[in-house]
Protein backbone atom coordinates (compact mmCIF):
# COMPACT_ATOMS: atom_id res chain seq x y z
CA UNK A 1 0.00 0.00 0.00
CA UNK A 2 1.00 3.63 -0.43
CA UNK A 3 3.15 4.94 2.38
CA UNK A 4 4.57 8.42 2.81
CA UNK A 5 6.98 8.76 5.72
CA UNK A 6 8.24 12.18 6.71
CA UNK A 7 11.30 13.25 8.61
CA UNK A 8 13.19 16.43 9.43
CA UNK A 9 10.69 18.58 11.25
CA UNK A 10 11.32 20.31 14.54
CA UNK A 11 12.09 23.70 16.03
CA UNK A 12 13.85 26.52 14.22
CA UNK A 13 14.48 30.15 15.03
CA UNK A 14 13.09 32.91 12.82
CA UNK A 15 15.44 33.31 9.89
CA UNK A 16 16.66 29.75 10.26
CA UNK A 17 16.35 26.70 8.05
CA UNK A 18 14.90 23.22 8.12
CA UNK A 19 14.75 20.45 5.55
CA UNK A 20 11.83 18.05 5.31
CA UNK A 21 12.02 14.69 3.59
CA UNK A 22 9.29 12.30 2.55
CA UNK A 23 10.17 8.72 1.68
CA UNK A 24 7.57 7.11 -0.57
CA UNK A 25 6.77 3.43 -1.03
CA UNK A 26 4.02 1.24 -2.43
CA UNK A 27 3.71 3.01 -5.78
CA UNK A 28 5.83 4.13 -8.74
CA UNK A 29 7.08 7.33 -7.18
CA UNK A 30 8.87 8.56 -10.32
CA UNK A 31 5.58 8.63 -12.26
CA UNK A 32 3.63 10.95 -9.99
CA UNK A 33 3.55 14.64 -9.22
CA UNK A 34 3.97 15.41 -5.54
CA UNK A 35 3.34 18.37 -3.28
CA UNK A 36 3.85 19.68 0.21
CA UNK A 37 1.00 21.22 2.17
CA UNK A 38 0.61 22.50 5.73
CA UNK A 39 -2.09 22.99 8.31
CA UNK A 40 -2.38 25.16 11.38
CA UNK A 41 -4.99 24.75 14.14
CA UNK A 42 -8.35 26.08 13.05
CA UNK A 43 -7.35 26.42 9.42
CA UNK A 44 -7.71 24.20 6.40
CA UNK A 45 -4.92 22.55 4.48
CA UNK A 46 -2.72 25.12 2.71
CA UNK A 47 -0.87 23.96 -0.39
CA UNK A 48 2.79 25.04 -0.21
CA UNK A 49 4.76 23.66 -3.17
CA UNK A 50 4.52 21.05 -5.92
CA UNK A 51 6.76 19.25 -8.39
CA UNK A 52 6.07 17.24 -11.52
CA UNK A 53 7.38 13.73 -12.03
CA UNK A 54 10.31 15.02 -14.09
CA UNK A 55 11.67 17.04 -11.17
CA UNK A 56 12.09 20.12 -13.37
CA UNK A 57 8.68 21.74 -13.11
CA UNK A 58 8.17 23.27 -9.68
CA UNK A 59 5.40 25.47 -8.31
CA UNK A 60 5.11 27.52 -5.12
CA UNK A 61 2.55 29.37 -3.06
CA UNK A 62 3.22 33.10 -2.94
CA UNK A 63 3.73 32.84 0.83
CA UNK A 64 6.86 30.68 0.43
CA UNK A 65 8.20 31.65 -2.99
CA UNK A 66 11.89 32.53 -2.81
CA UNK A 67 12.29 30.90 0.60
CA UNK A 68 11.29 27.26 0.09
CA UNK A 69 12.62 24.81 -2.50
CA UNK A 70 10.92 21.56 -3.42
CA UNK A 71 12.93 18.76 -5.00
CA UNK A 72 12.82 15.03 -5.57
CA UNK A 73 15.18 12.12 -6.00
CA UNK A 74 13.37 9.53 -8.08
CA UNK A 75 16.16 7.00 -7.60
CA UNK A 76 15.63 7.15 -3.84
CA UNK A 77 11.83 7.64 -3.91
CA UNK A 78 12.26 10.78 -1.83
CA UNK A 79 10.59 14.17 -1.88
CA UNK A 80 12.23 17.09 -0.08
CA UNK A 81 11.40 20.60 1.04
CA UNK A 82 14.24 22.97 1.90
CA UNK A 83 12.86 25.79 4.04
CA UNK A 84 15.02 28.90 4.48
CA UNK A 85 14.37 32.30 6.04
CA UNK A 86 11.72 30.73 8.22
CA UNK A 87 9.04 32.91 9.79
CA UNK A 88 6.80 32.26 12.81
CA UNK A 89 3.85 32.04 10.42
CA UNK A 90 5.48 28.98 8.82
CA UNK A 91 4.69 27.08 12.02
CA UNK A 92 2.38 24.23 11.02
CA UNK A 93 1.94 20.53 10.54
CA UNK A 94 3.50 19.72 7.14
CA UNK A 95 2.27 16.94 4.85
CA UNK A 96 3.59 15.39 1.68
CA UNK A 97 0.97 14.64 -0.91
CA UNK A 98 0.69 12.25 -3.85
CA UNK A 99 -1.31 13.54 -6.80
CA UNK A 100 -3.15 11.59 -9.50
CA UNK A 101 -1.26 10.75 -12.71
CA UNK A 102 -2.81 13.59 -14.73
CA UNK A 103 -1.36 16.19 -12.37
CA UNK A 104 1.87 15.98 -14.38
CA UNK A 105 0.13 17.88 -17.20
CA UNK A 106 -1.16 20.86 -15.25
CA UNK A 107 0.21 23.64 -13.09
CA UNK A 108 0.20 22.40 -9.52
CA UNK A 109 -1.64 24.42 -6.95
CA UNK A 110 -4.22 24.28 -4.17
CA UNK A 111 -7.01 23.01 -6.44
CA UNK A 112 -5.19 19.97 -7.82
CA UNK A 113 -6.64 16.78 -6.43
CA UNK A 114 -4.64 14.18 -4.60
CA UNK A 115 -5.25 10.71 -3.28
CA UNK A 116 -2.76 10.22 -0.45
CA UNK A 117 -1.14 12.33 2.21
CA UNK A 118 1.39 11.60 4.93
CA UNK A 119 0.63 11.68 8.65
CA UNK A 120 2.20 15.10 9.02
CA UNK A 121 5.28 16.44 10.76
CA UNK A 122 5.46 19.46 13.03
CA UNK A 123 7.52 22.51 12.13
CA UNK A 124 7.74 25.22 14.79
CA UNK A 125 9.42 28.56 14.17
CA UNK A 126 10.00 30.45 17.38
CA UNK A 127 12.70 32.34 19.24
Amino acid sequence: QVQLAESGGGLAQPGGSLRLSCEASGFSFSAYAMSWARQTPGKGLEWVAGIHDNGRDTFYADSVKGRFTISRDNAKNTLSLQMNSLKPEDTALYYCIKHFLDANYVQLGPDIMYDYESQGIQVTVSS
